[in-house]
């Protein structure tokens, strides 16, 4: 097993742990380029290793009270459909478009991130913060649809995400969170850790009979072992370090590993 799995698995679980996402789209280029593993292999491991890590990274949060459990839960239950999708179509597409397609993903997330670190916490921080109106009443019966519709989308597509490449969708959680359902920025990375763990188990079950039988175990629970404890070591940080500053030195690696997969990608379907 390579001495690479410490380093890679503490950056991932940093990330999860201070961003609530963002790490997890790094597992996948790790898995193939530096571990050896099969795009298709990798996605699977990437799910085992990032569903594990968030469930066990969201405890810290939840002490703090940064979870919002109801929510995050129906986030994850909506986006159940988009998870078995993407799954299913990510099988049928070859290693090197499937990798094509993950770097042009990492440099629109690098792009989203870097965006997001520019703009104010639209709540001010305050994990009070954000509505409190349900979307749906039955008496009187009362509908916010364009909330729903957005709702709806939004976790289908994330779902998507998770199912096709094999990532846990964090990076597009945080803000959905924070825009859709207008919670603060530290509720929205512990809430999202919460829709991770069910997105990936979600994608990982459409998965169990064909590629998880022929996992490398041992990597996957020394990866999670890892990653567990940078996870730990990132909520302790997320207290202490503005997330921003977090968010774009992340966006910066993120940019040059999607620069670096492109360019493999590009010689092989070359």
């Amino acid at each position: 097993m390579s001495a690479l799995v410490l380093p890679v698995g503490l950056l991932i679980g940093l990330s999860l742990g201070a961003l609530g996402g963002g790490g997890s789209i790094l597992t996948v280029p790790a898995l193939v380029y530096l571990l050896g593993q099969d795009p298709h292999h990798a996605t699977t491991s990437s799910l085992l290793i990032v569903g594990a890590t968030s469930l066990i990274a969201l405890v810290p949060h939840a002490r703090r009270g940064n979870v919002r459990f109801g929510q995050g839960l129906a986030f994850g239950a909506l986006g159940t459909a988009g998870s078995v999708a993407g799954t299913a179509a990510g099988a049928h597409i070859p290693a090197a478009v499937l990798l094509a397609a993950f770097a042009v993903l990492m440099l629109l997330v690098a792009g989203l991130m870097l965006r997001r670190s520019l703009r104010p916490d639209p709540t001010g921080g305050d994990p009070a913060g954000g509505p409190h109106d349900p979307m749906l009443t039955l008496r009187p019966l009362r509908c916010a649809c364009p909330r729903v519709v957005r709702l709806v989308v939004t976790a289908t597509l994330v779902g998507l995400l998770t199912g096709f490449f094999g990532v846990g969708g964090g990076f597009a959680l945080v803000p959905a969170l924070i825009l859709v359902l207008q919670l603060p920025m530290p509720v929205a990375v512990g809430t999202s850790l919460l829709v991770i763990a069910v997105n990936s188990a979600t994608a990982l079950a459409a998965r169990v009979t064909t590629t998880t039988a022929e996992q490398d175990w041992p990597l996957i629970a020394t990866f999670t072992a890892v990653a567990v404890v940078g996870s730990l070591v990132g909520g302790r940080i997320s207290t202490l370090v503005t997330p921003r500053h977090l968010t774009r030195a992340f966006a910066l690696l993120l940019t040059a590993v999607a620069l670096y997969t492109g360019a493999r990608s590009a010689v092989v379907l070359g």
